[in-house]
């Protein structure tokens, strides 16, 4: 048997197609194809052409921003493997919360001692409000950040606040430590911030929990409008619960639903 024959036969465009499902599994955000071009060096065509395959085939998800992983991604039915797993899952969930109660939704994640805004998908009647201060310094006056102070270990909520000032955003913000923790010890398993991050603006959150994951889910609403009763914190809860379960939490808690509900 010649060298020629013994080399295995490659298929060019299969290696292209499986290179570009590798670089949107490794990334933390959806990747445009004119991106995803430009990474790889492939033409705009054969590139356009090759996601339109993958989206077809489900192997990749088109978004309004770019494409993520798709359900057929081989671990995407698995704990999670990559940031691109991270970002499908989570972005899926936030597309639900958005179609389901007609706001934005929002993630964000407590990762190496700071709150990081993961991904937010905007609805078209409600769309976000402008975030004018980074979430790491605007923690105690929105929902997402409060809900994960809430859901720290206690040393661990205590080392933020210490490392953080409280300044005061809006007139509504709660800008004394001890105010702060006395509402999060009280968190009946979501928070509420009205109008403390941005006049006319109010924030729902609630937990999503899974191994090595500490994050929230929430949605905005114009402040002068907002209902926020027992059925939209159960739908917001009935999603996070799925993410949590999707992101690798084998027992959840029970819903805080029953929990009396105040504002």
């Amino acid at each position: 048997m010649s060298a020629a024959e013994a080399e295995p036969t490659l298929i060019g465009s299969v290696q292209r197609a499986l290179r570009l499902v590798d670089i949107v599994a490794n990334s933390p955000r959806p990747l445009p194809p004119k991106m995803l071009a430009a990474i790889t060096g492939l033409t705009p065509g054969t590139t356009y052409n090759l996601v339109r395959t993958l989206v077809h085939e489900g192997y990749l998800s088109s978004e309004p921003d770019g494409v993520v992983l798709g359900t057929r991604f081989p671990s995407f039915q698995q704990q999670i493997s990559s940031r691109g797993v991270f970002l499908a899952r989570v972005r899926a969930a936030l597309r639900e919360v958005t179609e389901d109660v007609g706001a934005t939704a929002y993630l964000s994640r407590f990762d190496d001692g700071e709150m990081h805004m993961v991904d937010i998908v905007d609805a078209v009647r409600n769309p976000r409000i402008e975030l004018w201060v980074g979430l790491q310094s605007s923690a105690h006056a929105t929902a997402l950040g409060k809900q994960i102070l809430a859901e720290l270990p206690e040393a661990d909520r205590l080392d933020y606040l210490s490392r953080h000032r409280l300044p005061e955003l809006t007139p509504r913000t709660i800008t004394d430590r001890r105010a702060l923790l006395t509402q999060l010890e009280r968190s009946p398993g979501w928070t509420i911030d009205q109008q403390e991050y941005a006049i006319g603006a109010t924030c729902v959150a609630v937990p999503v929990i899974a191994p090595g994951v500490i994050a929230s889910l929430a949605i905005s609403l114009p402040a002068d409008g907002a209902v926020v009763d027992r059925t939209l914190v159960s739908t917001l809860q009935r999603t996070a619960r799925r993410l949590s379960l999707q992101l690798g939490a084998n027992v959840l808690e029970e819903s805080s639903s029953g929990a009396e509900f105040t504002i």
